[in-house]
């Protein structure tokens, strides 16, 4: 399985979107993602490939990518030597891309690829990223409240209005990312850290699964706590950011 610095040699220029999926210890829900990501592009006039960056995991995802790398030839492993979290995975994913646009989503099969051609769709011109919103949630209870609490807080520290960031699931201009900081916890914030950088953000609902494979990686402790600590940070971001500079064409 390639590194991020090995992905970089093999660079295309003919890929329109390129699918960004971060997982650890997801070795269950990989083909069959696989393949509700190939039936959704195919509804698409685009081309794309997969980028699976499997972070550090400890179960048999490597196995299982090599896998589908032989048998889908979109699907492009990276791997991680060790666990360093979503963010760190989406960042990779950003680097070492080569389609113009970028679908970053779950690995959890939680998110429907389904929603793939509408979130590309809804990126239509002056428009830099689309934000998935779950449509019903199918998470259980401690979920649900930690995600509204910290929703409700982040959105009165950073001053911004994004409903639903704990959703990842979402369609960006890969331009838009040149000059994005990259830190545990992007991930939620990304959103806020595009609109401060001068770029244009769009919300439509997606559909919500519920988790049927693997354990969720998360709970009150990386959920709240940091998430709340984080949006003073982000609050400085907003008032220092500099805006993008858009060159003539």
């Amino acid at each position: 399985m390639n590194t991020p610095q090995q992905m970089e040699c093999g660079m295309r220029d003919n890929i329109d979107v390129s699918v960004i999926v971060p997982a650890y210890n997801e070795d269950e829900n990989l083909e069959p993602l696989t393949v509700e990501i190939v039936e959704a592009m195919a509804r698409t006039r685009f081309t794309y490939e997969i980028l699976i960056i499997d972070d550090g995991s400890t179960d048999q995802t490597e196995s299982v990518l090599e896998g589908l790398e032989k048998r889908y030839p979109v699907v492009r492993p990276v791997r991680h030597l060790t666990n360093f979290g979503q963010s760190a995975g989406q960042a990779t994913g950003f680097r070492v891309a080569q389609g113009h646009t970028l679908i970053t989503m779950d690995a959890d099969l939680q998110n429907d690829p389904a929603d793939i051609p509408n979130l590309l769709q809804a990126l239509e011109e002056g428009i830099d990223c689309v934000c998935g919103v779950r449509r019903v949630r199918r998470d259980n209870f401690v979920k649900r409240i930690s995600s509204k609490i910290a929703n409700g807080f982040r959105n009165m520290i950073t001053r911004d209005r994004v409903t639903d960031a704990g959703c990842t699931y979402r369609s960006i201009r890969k331009a838009a990312l040149t000059e994005v900081p990259v830190f545990n916890g992007m991930h939620r914030f990304l959103p806020t850290l595009l609109r401060a950088q001068g770029f244009t953000i769009r919300e439509i609902e997606v559909n919500h699964r519920s988790r049927t494979r693997g354990v969720s990686k998360y709970g009150i402790n990386n959920r709240v706590w940091r998430g709340i600590r984080d949006c003073f940070a982000i609050r400085w971001y907003r008032a220092r950011a500099v805006k993008c500079i858009r060159l003539p064409q």
